[in-house]
């Protein structure tokens, strides 16, 4: 069965009166040539254990089945169950889950995250994962391309991105045109590759550190058109500004402007 098949998939709506929801933002990817770079970039061996998100009909769930060890697939809409059941009737290395994502907790063994998320929750879904205790090895995500971009710049830095800089490094694979999903979204799209940071990074941050920075930064954020010095003024004394004055943090700057080390930095003396 081709499930990127308009027909094919038009057909299983049909035959179990489903239709794409946008409350879960389902788009069913068409494109055989995304797919086939999903997998290529994901890396998958036989000894690899696949978190999958949003598998919708099982068209990436189709080609994860076939070069992992096991796949975990998370459906939040319980109508898709019975479909994914029917279409890997005999998968012995296919577990479905009706249940939310955000709510998923993650296996204590090595994984990776493969998946084509819902657009509206890319941010706390990437969260989610990034900030478990036992993180993905990798993520390869088919994700909104101006979603992509700001996770992926490098020059500049918004809440999202570094909420992922502060785990993992990041790389946008190729960009996805609206014609490659049925129903066709109004945005474009982008398929995107972290690798989480490991203790031998160089930039390598504890957990709850990178936890305390993003807190930081969000208030910074939330005033972004101001320097770090306004923003930030409830959390600064004489006594840390010195410090940071010591320590070359410029509270001139705004928070878009700051490194990781000048984060690191600025979260170390505040708190």
């Amino acid at each position: 069965m081709d499930l990127t098949s308009i027909s094919t998939i038009k057909k299983i709506l049909s035959e179990n009166n489903l239709y794409a929801q946008k409350s879960f933002g389902q788009n069913f990817l068409t494109n055989q040539g995304v797919l086939k770079k999903i997998i290529e970039t994901a890396e998958i061996t036989e000894q690899d254990l696949i978190i999958e998100v949003g598998p919708g009909l099982g068209v990436l769930t189709n080609e994860l089945i076939k070069n992992a060890k096991k796949v975990i697939s998370i459906e939040k809409d319980k109508k898709l169950i019975p479909v994914l059941e029917k279409n890997f009737p005999s998968s012995n290395n296919l577990e479905v889950i009706n249940q939310d994502a955000l709510e998923f907790k993650v296996p204590n063994e090595d994984y990776k995250v493969v998946a084509n998320i819902p657009y509206n929750i890319t941010s706390p879904l990437i969260n989610h994962f990034l900030q478990a205790e036992n993180k993905p090895k990798t993520l390869t995500l088919l994700v909104q391309k101006e979603v992509a971009e700001k996770i992926c710049d490098k020059t500049i830095a918004y809440v999202l991105n570094l909420q992922v800089r502060l785990f993992a490094d990041s790389k946008l694979i190729q960009k996805v045109k609206p014609g490659s999903f049925m129903p066709a979204p109004k945005v474009d799209s982008a398929v995107i590759h972290l690798i989480t940071k490991n203790k031998k990074h160089p930039e390598y941050i504890p957990t709850e550190n990178a936890i305390k920075i993003l807190k930081i930064a969000k208030m910074a954020f939330s005033k972004k058109r101001k320097k770090l010095s306004n923003s930030l003024k409830s959390l600064l004394t004489e006594e840390k500004i010195k410090q940071l004055e010591h320590q070359k943090i410029d509270l001139n700057k705004r928070p878009q402007h700051l490194n990781l080390k000048e984060w690191q930095k600025l979260e170390s003396i505040i708190n």
